[in-house]
């Protein structure tokens, strides 16, 4: 697309559209149309999407699918599947959609199929697990692995740690797992302090073993292993990595044939279905993580060949479109009602500004409209009474995703009808909202006179906040791969319409490479400045308290 899509008529068509639906409210719209709900619901892949609750009409949805077709979607789509280089900035194919190629159909990068060392990479993965679990590897003075550690930051953290949250339920008995990624020292502190080294698994994970955060907490990890086993050789024994460097991680004293490679067609954030996954595996199973991955594929079958207006990942991704660029709503919440999804908004949140907040095309135009917003969210009931105040009186359009599973995994009684009826309630609430009149009426069972009247504007919801509700049976690992895959592929429709490459990430590195010339300052090896009159006076500062 060598013009921006703002400048078409399609567009303009959107603008003029969403004036006129500016002031309708959401109950209106069900009351014109008692089949609201069948005519604005979809369901694929086990899971039911209601998008009845968003301020759209059949011609909201009619134009954005006009737009998906002027930015060429279908192509795009086809393009990723068959192996095309669409991270254009980087000369790479985008290929997750590989790792996970249950079907084994071949898939081309440069005219080589990749399946064959996906699937190696896989028997690998599971030689390793199986070994882990059944008590097989041992440890420097001969006892079986308790505690797996992953090391890794970003893509190499997030997506591993919130599925080895959400599947705790399928967790090995023996085995308990953590995930350091801060630099700061407390949280590997927090973590050797719960762990034995005789049964310690370390996974280190970086690509290229240079990642600063990684190494240096890696690093920091075999000197306390070295210094409690007393020996540098126990290293080969309680380490092993996933990279693709192998120099570095022999020099680090770890055996090659324990380093799991991934391609530089899996980018971080998409990594999961990768080796990345490892320590997922190793906890859950590899026959569970194979289930993950399969459920993914189920997805992206149907991303790929359902029509647009069936389609989930499309019509996810159109809305989202809809409210960041035309209704003006610069953030967007995620709210599961099933408390294994705990990390599953700090995962969503990497995946979506990573790949969407992006302020230039693939051609490098700048754009002229608002791209991604910024994503937050927690479990609902605990955000019930933390932030929903905002969204029920507050002065922002924030839509929101409410994700419910109807079991849960550790069912009790009545636990999951409340859960449920809270979950129902939020989204009614904030489509329906009170007036005045109705506020009036409810306060003035309880209330009169100037009492009642001071009460009722503090009382008055408006509504019209626009909810999409996701609903599962129970969050298998099967599941989890698709839910995880259908915002992957939302997120790859927004960035289609956009124009922009959702799978290179610049604004990284800069922050990166001035921390690294900021280090030899902080350690006293260079005294140099030059950076800004804050930042200098605040080295300054640092120097003289240390």
């Amino acid at each position: 697309m060598n013009t921006l899509i703002s400048h078409g008529a399609t567009w303009a068509a959107l603008k003029q559209h969403q004036q006129a639906l500016a002031q309708v409210q959401m109950r209106d719209l069900f009351a014109q149309d008692r089949q609201r709900f069948e005519h604005f619901s979809v369901e694929a892949c086990g899971l039911f999407l209601d998008y009845s609750k968003n301020r759209v009409t059949q011609e909201t949805l009619d134009l954005l699918m006009q737009m998906a077709a002027e930015a060429n979607l279908k192509d795009w789509i086809a393009r990723m599947f068959r192996g095309e280089k669409i991270n254009n900035t980087e000369q790479r194919a985008v290929l997750h959609v590989a790792l996970r190629n249950r079907s084994n159909r071949p898939i081309l990068v440069d005219g080589k199929d990749v399946m064959p060392e996906v699937n190696a990479v896989l028997a690998k993965m599971r030689q390793f697990c199986d070994s882990v679990r059944s008590g097989q590897w041992r440890g420097w003075t001969g006892k079986s692995i308790e505690s797996v550690v992953n090391i890794g930051i970003g893509g190499s953290d997030l997506g591993p740690a919130m599925v080895t949250r959400a599947l705790r339920r399928y967790h090995h008995p023996r085995l308990k797992s953590f995930f350091v990624s801060n630099l700061d020292s407390v949280h590997l502190g927090d973590t050797l302090a719960q762990v034995n080294p005789e049964t310690t698994l370390f996974i280190i994970a970086s690509k290229t073993f240079t990642t600063q955060e990684t190494l240096l907490n890696a690093q920091s990890a075999r000197q306390w292993l070295v210094s409690q086993l007393g020996d540098e050789k126990a290293v080969a024994k309680h380490f092993v990595a996933v990279s693709t460097a192998t120099d570095k991680v022999s020099a680090f004293g770890i055996d090659t044939t324990n380093m799991f490679e991934f391609w530089d067609w899996v980018g971080g954030r998409y990594s999961l279905w990768s080796a990345i996954g490892l320590p997922c595996a190793v906890i859950i199973g590899m026959n569970n993580f194979e289930e993950m991955l399969a459920g993914a594929h189920d997805l992206d079958k149907h991303f790929e060949t359902a029509p647009f207006d069936q389609n989930l990942p499309v019509l996810m991704g159109l809305l989202q479109v809809w409210y960041s660029s035309f209704m003006g709503a610069s953030s967007y919440a995620f709210l599961p009602y099933d408390y294994t999804l705990k990390l599953f908004p700090p995962y969503l949140q990497q995946l979506m500004m990573e790949s969407l907040g992006k302020r230039v095309t693939r051609d490098g135009l700048n754009i002229d409209y608002a791209t991604g917003p910024v994503i937050w969210g927690s479990p609902g009931d605990n955000g019930q009474h933390a932030f929903y105040q905002l969204l029920h009186q507050g002065t922002q359009l924030i839509p929101a995703d409410v994700i419910i599973a109807l079991e849960s995994q550790y069912p009790l009684p009545r636990h999951q009808e409340a859960v449920l009826s809270n979950a129902l309630a939020q989204c009614h609430v904030l489509m329906k909202g009170r007036t005045v009149a109705e506020t009036q009426v409810e306060l003035a069972k309880k209330l009169q006179g100037e009492e009642l009247r001071q009460r009722i504007p503090h009382s008055v919801f408006p509504g019209n906040q626009p909810t999409n509700m996701l609903v599962y049976q129970k969050l298998t690992p099967r599941m989890l791969g698709t839910l995880t895959a259908l915002y992957e592929q939302s997120v790859f429709v927004q960035s289609v319409i956009w124009g922009i490459n959702a799978f290179d990430q610049w604004g990284v590195e800069l922050g990166k490479q001035v921390a690294n010339s900021l280090l030899p300052e902080l350690t006293g090896e260079n005294v140099g400045g030059g950076y800004d009159g804050s930042t200098d006076g605040l080295l300054k500062y640092i120097r003289g308290k240390k």
